[in-house]
């Protein structure tokens, strides 16, 4: 059976809808980067999600062609997340989609290293005959956060923002919001197929001690 991150790593991928404190290890990811409305057609968002998946699904059907991966071991392709902010504000604001900055990223296995990672790269170049030349290697260690699964639409993720607040005032932690450290989403749902309303999302924030 296919490795599952969602399964293997419930702590991270499968909150309950209340809040919970965790300590997020360092991953590696396949990312792009981009600004602007993510529900723009035809806009830099849409168009890093499929660069993204290319990317990924290069590394995991390398099973069955003449390239080996050393180490490498079946895996369901992990969900599509997303790190975003805006200058000046901490943590988002949804009135002003148009201002967002964002990193498009797809977690990768341990075994991908980055040498592993331009070869998937110049193999999808080459194969789909597209410029793969902005997705890049990215490795994050997120640290100390604070999440909970939000369902339903995005624009009422300030809801579920505001219970994770209250619930870190009273663990005595704050956010900690910086340039490395951001308003972190993890999409459990396909958004084509499901319904706004059954959205699942994991949303992560960094926090610290008071």
């Amino acid at each position: 059976m296919a490795f599952d991150f969602k399964k293997e790593y419930k702590e991270f991928y499968m909150p309950k809808a209340k809040p919970a404190i965790v300590t997020v290890p360092k991953m590696n990811y396949i990312a792009v980067r981009g600004t602007g409305d993510p529900n723009e057609e035809g806009g830099q968002y849409k168009a890093s999600i499929g660069k993204l998946y290319a990317i990924a699904y290069t590394i995991k059907m390398s099973k069955k062609g003449d390239h080996q991966i050393e180490g490498y071991f079946d895996y369901v392709v992990p969900p599509l997340e997303g790190f975003w902010w805006q200058d000046g504000v901490e943590g988002f604001d949804l009135r002003r989609k148009q201002d967002f900055h964002w990193i498009s990223v797809i977690r990768l296995p341990d075994f991908v290293t980055e040498e592993e990672f331009r070869w998937a790269v110049d193999e999808a170049t080459k194969k789909k005959k597209q410029d793969f030349s902005q997705v890049e290697f990215l490795e994050i260690e997120e640290g100390l956060c604070v999440q909970i699964l939000h369902k339903g639409l995005f624009d009422n993720e300030p809801e579920s923002v505001a219970i994770m607040d209250a619930y870190i005032e009273e663990q005595g932690y704050e956010n900690d919001f910086n340039n490395d450290r951001l308003h972190h989403e993890i999409y459990l749902s396909d958004a084509r197929r499901v319904a706004p309303e059954k959205w699942k999302t994991v949303i992560r924030h960094p926090i610290r001690k008071k």
